[in-house]
């Protein structure tokens, strides 16, 4: 059998390993436009940061050999042909027309079966200037060793990066934080990671950011044109215009699938290559996965674009199956990701708040502070998580966390989603089996404490608001209607008993029932604690006297600090 492999990056090389392993004798061929092949594309801004200290790094095994031509020949037994383009399927003949990038020459590569392992190209804003000398798009080694080199060098100090996701933040952290450079921010939406967190958790990114000197993050602007006399020397949004010598554009991909449309493969809404569960195209013998194919969402069961390195992975081990006669089915993607911001983790699995809403469906979330290891243990750091869920039917429609213990965040995240496949209802998660011992969790771990507070949620039992709800009271025209009631002890809340007189009132949780003369019973009490738990507990104990009229601060304090609302 011949087996051609169009892109070898990620997808490719996984393909074409699983294939010679399964059965040695098929002939394996790669073909790619670049020099540099089967590398970790998901590394290029640590190693721009200087955490990854070498580029050739990116492209080793973990026995820290090279994954280049010679490699693949010696030790896997498959050509690779690099630089050189595919131009053409010819379907009824199977075959490829290949051209090398070197010297123009074109010939014939039959195939029994083909692989197409494309990828994405990155989105660029088409603005004047677009096309200036130090406008990079982060897609290869060779833009990171150029942006590195740049640094290096002293020739770039401002650096502007345009997109508030994952590449973005990224970005944003290897320009400040390891390089030190004077970095700006700029996003069109109205928070940074939109779609893949709630507003709750993006205001605390971007508090994060600032913490670590980041303060020029600018959302719901434009980026209206580069300027510079023929390199770049400023930026000019709808709203400013910012000093830059520097840009980074990140702002999405696109998948490559402009080879297959011309070849007559059926194409998604979305401009991607369409696929069945084994990967299949409309052709049978052409094979497609990676950032290439769209997925289906396992939470919304609707068609979802997900570009991910492991993702491409794990899909060219089932086609390298596939081609030899498997049947291996995939069944679709929830969306896990996890992103290093500074010393913070962001992570995520299934959707967002924002996302559930927009299916139609009655949606709300539950956040939840608590510590990621027994609160006794030394080195306990808080958790932040939000579960969205489904209020008619109960399910679990997502989770999302930040922590600066990001290897705990990950567990946890990592745990939800492994289940969420199952279509969990709330009830699962609160009593989902989890490991335990002090240092690694607490006894009620906090993936189980967020499933019990959504359940007291739905029963009535707590009744809350969240940080952007206060931020609004504090200040605004409904204060004049609320009392600010603090459960912790004298200590804690003396300075912001001092800081609001008449409107921050703290009586200690454990001495409220013998206290409640002191409470007043024409106000709105706000209730708070340090985390949330304190005050659901003082919640219940009003309702015993009847006192109704209390909301609950989700995530107490700690939130408003993590969030950034300056009270004090």
């Amino acid at each position: 059998m011949n087996v051609v492999i169009i892109g070898a990056v990620a997808l490719g090389p996984k393909a074409a390993c699983r294939i010679k392993r399964l059965d040695p004798e098929v002939k394996v061929t790669m073909i790619d436009r670049d020099s540099i092949v089967s590398y970790g594309g998901c590394g290029i801004p640590y190693y721009i940061s200087g955490d990854v200290s070498e580029a050739s790094q990116l492209q080793t095994t973990s026995f820290h050999m090279v994954r280049d031509q010679k490699f693949f020949k010696k030790a896997k037994d498959v050509e690779v042909l690099t630089q050189t383009e595919a131009i053409a399927i010819n379907r009824e003949n199977k075959t490829v027309s290949v051209r090398s990038m070197e010297d123009g020459t074109e010939r014939e590569l039959p195939y029994d079966k083909l692989i197409l392992a494309t990828g994405s190209s990155p989105r660029r804003i088409n603005i004047p200037g677009s096309d200036f000398e130090n406008v990079f798009t982060v897609a290869n080694i060779h833009d990171a060793t150029r942006i590195k080199e740049l640094i290096a060098k002293g020739n770039a100090g401002t650096p502007v990066v345009i997109g508030g996701g994952a590449i973005g933040l990224e970005m944003v952290e290897a320009f400040a934080d390891l390089w030190g450079l004077d970095t700006t921010l700029i996003e069109v939406q109205d928070q940074l990671l939109p779609g893949l967190i709630s507003p709750k958790m993006s205001a605390m990114v971007k508090n994060h950011l600032a913490e670590k000197g980041v303060e020029k993050v600018y959302l719901q602007e434009n980026v209206e044109e580069i300027g510079g006399e023929g390199r770049v020397e400023w930026v000019r949004t709808n709203k400013r215009t910012l000093k830059a010598d520097l840009v980074v554009m990140a702002v999405g991909v696109m998948p490559n699938s402009r080879l297959a449309e011309k070849a007559g493969l059926e194409i998604t809404h979305g401009g991607a290559i369409k696929v069945n569960k084994q990967f299949q195209t409309s052709d049978p013998d052409i094979y497609a996965g990676g950032d290439c194919i769209e997925n289906i969402h396992l939470v919304t069961d609707a068609p979802v674009y997900f570009p991910s390195g492991s993702l491409a992975n794990r899909h060219g081990r089932i086609i390298g199956t596939n081609v030899l006669g498997g049947a291996e089915e995939f069944a679709g993607v929830v969306g896990t990701f996890i992103l290093k911001v500074f010393d913070m983790a962001v992570a995520a699995t299934g959707i967002c708040l924002q996302k559930a809403q927009s299916t139609g469906k009655d949606v709300f979330s539950t956040f939840v502070v608590q510590g990621d290891r027994a609160h006794f243990f030394p080195g306990m750091d808080l958790m932040y998580l939000e579960m969205v869920a489904d209020r008619k039917n109960k399910a679990v429609l997502g989770v999302q966390g930040i922590s600066e213990n990001g290897d705990a965040l990950s567990a946890r995240i990592n745990a939800i989603g492994a289940v969420l496949p199952s279509k969990p209802v709330i009830r699962d998660i609160s009593n989902l089996e989890l490991a335990y011992a002090p240092p690694f969790s607490a006894a009620m771990d906090i993936v189980n404490a967020l499933a019990n507070t959504a359940e007291n949620i739905l029963a009535g039992k707590n009744r809350i608001i969240d940080v952007a709800e206060f931020e609004d009271i504090l200040g605004g025209p409904a204060e004049k209607d609320c009392i600010f009631l603090d459960v912790r002890g004298p200590a804690n809340a003396k300075p912001y008993v001092d800081a609001y007189p008449g409107l921050w009132l703290n009586i200690p949780q454990d001495e409220l029932r013998d206290r409640m003369d002191e409470v007043p019973k024409n106000k709105n009490l706000i209730l708070i604690c340090n985390s949330g738990v304190r005050s659901y507990e003082a919640q219940i104990t009003l309702d015993q006297e009847n006192i109704f009229s209390t909301k609950n601060l989700q995530g107490g304090v700690a939130a408003i600090k993590k969030y950034g609302v300056k009270i004090l």
